[in-house]
């Protein structure tokens, strides 16, 4: 019982360690996968390699690790669907790094990024000089969305001598039925203002809202939960 204890301390310090070591390493690391992928890759070819060549290590261990494993996965993941307040710890959030036109270094110190890894993942989406974007995000996988300036965006508005206006960056404000307040604030809004709009579309709970996306000079933009059939 005490080798099993000490596998099951052992597995989840490990678990904590690389999870501490993935966010060290900054997004970029990570690619097309999420921090928990990467590290499940690590844990499972690691067990299936004791498993091979470590004639010591008994299939129960082996079995017990694995099950282990899958339930710290499965915790974690069940926390960041009911718990909108740990996604940022347990998932990461989105940093925009370059604002109007404007690189935000702190930001971009955040996410690990100097610049010319910027500019690399820039012109990994099209655009070959940062004088042609508005906006710039470095995603939780740790690749870059970008929202172009409206003269450089695709068919290009000055090449047709039209002139346009710079466009606006999208901003989450209820997700999964709670308020984002940060965005709310930084958006210089208050939630007086988010229950008006809601209202205006005869929702009366923030509750029953799923999603809501707000644009500057646009109407709130609101998807419900699904009504359950009686």
């Amino acid at each position: 019982m005490n080798h099993y204890l000490s596998i099951a301390v052992e597995l989840t310090s490990g678990f904590v360690f690389l999870f501490i070591m993935t966010k060290l390493q900054g997004k970029t690391q990570f690619s097309q996968i999420t921090p928990f992928d990467f590290i499940s890759a690590i844990i499972l070819g690691e067990l299936v390699g004791n498993a091979i060549y470590d004639h010591e290590v008994k299939i129960g261990e082996i079995a017990f690790a694995v099950t282990l494993w899958g339930v710290l996965v499965y915790v974690t993941e069940t926390v960041t669907q009911k718990f909108l307040s740990s996604r940022k710890l347990l998932e990461g959030e989105p940093n925009i790094v370059v604002r109007k036109g404007k690189i935000k270094f702190e930001a971009l110190k955040k996410a690990k990024l100097d610049i010319n890894q910027l500019q690399s993942l820039v012109r990994q989406q099209g655009y070959f000089s940062l004088r042609e974007v508005e906006y710039a995000i470095i995603e939780t996988n740790g690749m870059v969305s970008v929202l172009p300036k409206a003269d450089y965006d695709t068919p290009k508005n000055n090449d047709m001598k039209i002139k346009a206006e710079d466009p606006s960056l999208p901003v989450n404000m209820i997700l999964d039925g709670e308020v984002v307040r940060e965005n709310l604030k930084e958006a210089g809004l208050d939630e007086q203002w988010l229950k008006n709009e809601l209202e205006k579309q005869k929702i009366h709970h923030v509750e029953d809202v799923l999603f809501a996306e707000w644009m500057e000079n646009e109407p709130l933009f609101v998807l419900e939960y699904e009504k359950k059939a009686n």
